[in-house]
């Protein structure tokens, strides 16, 4: 299931794609200004819910190219934890897409083989 931020679309703000952000991250380590070491650092906790709560895509990783990237929502906001909540199913979103309360959700893409993350969008969700 593809969950991202689309179950929030309506009603909602438009969003902030990263993709310039990330290509120029990906340029910088192919031309050897960054190493593999410095991108793909993704934490423990971010990998543990790509691999537990993320939804797969069929993009291969543009690091290690072993797997196909795996993409996390999460979403921060009033009356949710302070490292916010990671989104697990359209449902949830639908119902946070719903509060009076405006959230901000931001999708990142993992790669569990090689530890590659980027953050790839955000939008505003609810209020």
């Amino acid at each position: 299931m593809k969950l991202g931020l689309n179950a929030a679309i309506t009603g909602t703000s438009a969003g902030v794609d990263y993709r310039l952000a990330r290509e120029a991250t990906l340029h910088a380590w192919r031309t050897g200004e960054l190493s593999r070491e410095q991108i793909c650092d993704a934490q423990k906790e971010l990998q543990r819910n790509a691999e537990f709560c993320g939804s797969e895509t069929s993009r291969p990783c543009p690091v290690c190219e072993d797997a196909n990237l795996v993409e996390v929502t999460y979403v921060f906001g009033p009356w949710l934890p302070k490292h916010g909540r990671c989104v697990t199913s359209a449902k949830e979103m639908a119902r946070l897409a719903e509060r009076k309360s405006a959230s901000q959700g931001y999708v990142v893409e993992v790669c569990n083989e090689c530890g590659w993350n980027h953050l790839t969008r955000s939008r505003a969700i609810g209020g």
